[in-house]
């Protein structure tokens, strides 16, 4: 049972979270194991987000027990969650909104920008998105710049809540793409959410159903596993 047990990054005991004396999330039992892709698929408002935001870090639970590499988050004496530097919730990179997507990029990441241009910003709505001030992207828009950071950095955990909804179907391929890479490769575990079974069925090995906050039911989706021994993650 040891080994089992070194495989997991994420338990969830028992957990609630409550607004307004409204119940929003109620998971009795979740494990999550390391450098395995899962999707969280639901209608809207049925906790999604939620409950990304609690695994990332960003939130916290109202009750029950939410365990990240076998700890509960620590937390500062204000009571605020210590996110670990090596969970990368897509969208909170903090950018600098005023400059230019494309200068940004090149100030970023100074020796391979022209990679990172020539893989993500070479389609006909992508390409549009360079000349652009980042605070002025529009959801999409900034939607894919955001993927493109998660992408390039190198997290020991991804979470990307609603993915791709935004995308035409190029993003969509390059962003599922990269992340079957990511996992792959680097062992990173990835969840990702939406409302869309497609956008999530060929890329994840575990697909969890929510409904009104309630887990329904878990399957295997049509990857596997696709956990690499040889990663330390």
């Amino acid at each position: 049972t040891m080994k089992k047990k070194s495989t997991l990054i994420y338990e969830l005991k028992n957990l609630k979270k409550i607004y307004n004396n409204n119940p929003i999330l109620s998971i009795g039992r979740l494990q999550i194991h390391r450098g395995t892709v899962y999707g969280i698929l639901g209608p809207i408002g049925s906790g999604k987000t939620t409950l990304l935001r609690m695994l990332a870090g960003y939130d916290s639970q109202s009750e029950g027990k939410l365990l990240y590499d076998h700890s509960e988050y620590q937390r500062s004496w204000l009571g605020k969650i210590k996110v670990p530097d090596e969970i990368c919730f897509t969208g909170n990179h903090n950018y600098n909104k005023s400059q230019l997507v494309k200068s940004y990029i090149d100030l970023y990441f100074p020796n391979k920008s022209n990679k990172i241009l020539k893989q993500y910003f070479n389609g006909s709505v992508s390409k549009r998105i360079l000349p652009l001030k980042i605070k002025n992207l529009s959801p999409g828009q900034k939607a894919w710049l955001d993927t493109v950071f998660a992408l390039e950095g190198d997290p020991r955990v991804l979470i990307q809540d609603d993915f791709a909804s935004l995308f035409d179907a190029e993003m969509r391929s390059i962003a599922s793409r990269g992340l079957r890479k990511m996992n792959k490769n680097l062992g990173t575990t990835i969840i990702l959410s939406s409302i869309d079974g497609n956008a999530l069925r060929n890329l994840c090995s575990v697909m969890i159903y929510l409904e009104n906050g309630h887990i329904i039911k878990i399957r295997s989706g049509k990857t596997r596993n696709q956990y690499n021994k040889r990663s330390n993650k």
